[in-house]
């Protein structure tokens, strides 16, 4: 569940105001934040095996879960659950990350840990929390499988090993992009693609300084920041953060690293109270939740998350 981290204080974004001209190349808008570009183009039979690896129960040692227990692509990529629950039986101390778009951050977790897709997937095979397992015990498990045996010859050309475990779902994991959002139709050049309401709220977000963290092709996800500022935000633990991507987000609460904020308007709100010392009007804090809505983007031609 993506999650809006801090907001860098120190500067207001001065970008001027987008032009009207119709049909206006990307590089002239001169925006902070760039659109999704496609998924791109992978060894079909490798990203094939890591989405069949995805929803796998086998990926956890005792059989119980997949990737797809936490990360449900059919919806947000994430759970509408504050915390998932462990193998243990016990909840997650962290909200659960969107897996859609991740590849397109600097980092990965809350705490950017990792620097490679591959080191997370690791990390989340093994942890004792999540699915409790190893590539290597996965990889025996699969090559007990005539039809899994099979695919991973084709795909890899040997039976399978843990190290291609891994590397089909990072292949996977990759494709799993959200293009072609309101906001990045706007970009692109479509004027007609925002509201007013849409617009304005973008307007608001680079004048309050939310696009100084909150940039590029993923609205964020490539810079750590401390979160409280002025005021208590969320748990206090950890500090510091890997900011967010904001992809998707209205289609992923609750918020924050702890999950404490049930909704996107609460979680803007105080995100102004902790981040800048600041009350959001009414007015302000729609036009921001409008512009935060235009940036769902869509999956195998659906909208994320089922939203209009």
């Amino acid at each position: 569940m993506v999650a809006i981290c801090a907001v860098l204080l120190c500067c207001a974004d001065v970008t001027p105001a987008p032009s009207k001209s119709p049909s206006l190349p990307l590089l002239d808008r001169g925006e902070p934040i760039t659109p999704i570009p496609p998924a791109p183009v992978l060894d079909p039979l490798k990203v094939e095996l890591g989405e069949r690896l995805f929803s796998d129960r086998r990926l956890s040692h005792d059989n119980s879960r997949s990737c797809q227990y936490c990360h449900d692509i059919t919806t947000n990529g994430a759970s509408q659950k504050q915390h998932d629950v462990g193998v243990d039986g016990k909840e997650l101390p962290l909200n659960t990350l969107t897996v859609f778009n991740s590849t397109l951050s600097f980092r990965f977790s809350w705490e950017g840990k990792f620097r490679t897709v591959q080191a997370d997937i690791n990390s989340s095979l093994e942890s004792p929390y999540t699915l409790a397992s190893s590539a290597a015990e996965i990889a025996a498990k699969l090559d007990a499988d005539p039809d899994m045996r099979n695919r991973f010859f084709a795909a890899y050309g040997r039976r399978p090993e843990g190290g291609d475990v891994v590397d089909a779902l990072a292949s996977f994991e990759r494709t799993l992009l959200t293009p072609g959002s309101k906001f990045d139709r706007w970009l692109e050049g479509d004027d007609a693609a925002l509201s007013a309401d849409e617009l304005n709220g973008y307007r608001l977000f680079k004048s309050l300084g939310c696009s100084a963290c909150h940039q590029g092709v993923n609205v964020g996800g490539n810079l750590y920041e401390r979160h409280g500022i002025f005021h208590p935000l969320a748990s206090p633990e950890p500090r510091i953060l890997r900011v967010p991507s904001l992809r998707n987000v209205a289609t992923t609460p609750p918020y924050f690293h702890d999950g404490s904020a049930p909704t996107l308007e609460d979680a803007v709100r105080k995100m102004a109270v902790a981040q800048l010392n600041a009350t959001l009007t009414d007015q302000q804090a729609k036009a921001l939740v409008a512009f935060l809505n235009s940036l769902t983007g869509t999956f195998r031609g659906a909208p994320v998350g089922g939203s209009p």
